[in-house]
């Protein structure tokens, strides 16, 4: 048995999520006094977060209304895109890097800064999505996601999580660093979770909106879980117990391009993320992914990214 039929999927926008694949660039504790302001430079290809411990501030990005934050306020900037923190608007930043800084670990620093007034305190940090399923949904997101958990008595459970989070943080006992690491990872899935299920904008569009769909969410999911598979129009229809017309004209709908489409769009996703892999290699690739010719791998590749996939081998 196969994984396309191993076992049914009841939550495929769960499994999108349980397949992202997250790694710390940096994470820092912020003790502020004002006035004071943080300018964050621009991080490709990382989202930023910011859970805010104790006292208030602005967000600014560019492009965006400025966002008042205050304790247990959590907010992700998905796009590295440069934005500021401030105690008050008009405060000209200084540049995270031209702070000095505290290393209290390999990915952990504590900065210090500000005009002795008033204190804010904040967690932050950046990280780094990688694979396909990553690319999808990170793409999707909006400038912005704020989770307001004293405004919501649903997230009752993510005040008590920051509240620890800010404990360790400020004591940073032995393992502070690790706790405060994995606690801040677990976070950025939660917000994305909660922004998910609000179902604000492009939460509710495309290939979100699929994943949320009882029928095509499961194709999706099935497709993702097993690539290689030999799926055609046929398989996926019948997966999703709809006929071949219905499903196709509701998947192009909903997703925005055609089933079979979309099935040779991910598995190119995949092979961009596998073949920068250490040692990896154009045949091996393409074994991974049912191709019975490495040359019928190549086209296929070529003709979805215009590069060949030579090209993309271990950068």
């Amino acid at each position: 048995m196969d994984a396309s039929t191993a076992w049914p999927t009841a939550d495929p926008l769960g499994e999108a999520l349980h397949f992202l694949r997250m790694s710390g660039t940096f994470y820092c504790r912020s003790d502020f006094t004002a006035p004071w302001g943080l300018a964050l430079p621009p991080m490709p290809d990382c989202l930023m977060f910011h859970v805010v411990t104790h006292g208030r501030c602005w967000l600014d990005v560019p492009g965006q209304p400025p966002r008042w934050l205050q304790p247990c306020d959590l907010v992700l900037v998905p796009h590295g895109r440069g934005h500021a923190l401030l105690s008050e608007p008009g405060v000209l930043p200084v540049g995270l890097f031209d702070l000095p800084r505290e290393f209290a670990g390999d990915r952990y620093e504590v900065l210090r800064h500000g005009g002795g007034s008033a204190p804010t305190q904040l967690v932050c940090g950046a990280v780094r999505f990688e694979g396909a399923a990553a690319r999808h949904l990170v793409a999707m997101l909006p400038p912005v996601i704020a989770i307001d958990t004293a405004q919501d008595t649903s997230f009752g459970w993510l005040q008590g999580l920051l509240r620890f989070m800010a404990a360790e943080a400020r004591l940073m006992r032995p393992g502070g660093e690790a706790v405060v690491t994995r606690l801040a990872d677990i976070l950025v899935i939660q917000a994305l979770r909660a922004w998910l299920e609000r179902g604000e904008g492009t939460a509710r569009a495309g290939w979100l909106r699929a994943l949320q769909d009882r029928q095509l969410g499961r194709v999706i999911a099935l497709v993702h879980r097993d690539p290689a598979h030999p799926w055609t129009l046929d398989t996926v229809a019948a997966r999703a117990a709809m006929s071949r017309s219905a499903f196709a004209e509701r998947f192009t709908r909903v997703v925005g391009e055609p089933a079979m489409q979309y099935v040779t769009r991910w598995r190119m996703c995949l092979a961009e993320t596998w073949l920068k892999e250490p040692g990896a290699s154009v045949a091996t690739v393409a074994s991974r992914l049912g191709y019975r010719s490495e040359a019928a791998f190549s086209r296929a590749f070529k003709r979805c990214t215009g590069r060949a996939p030579g090209s993309v081998r271990g950068r």
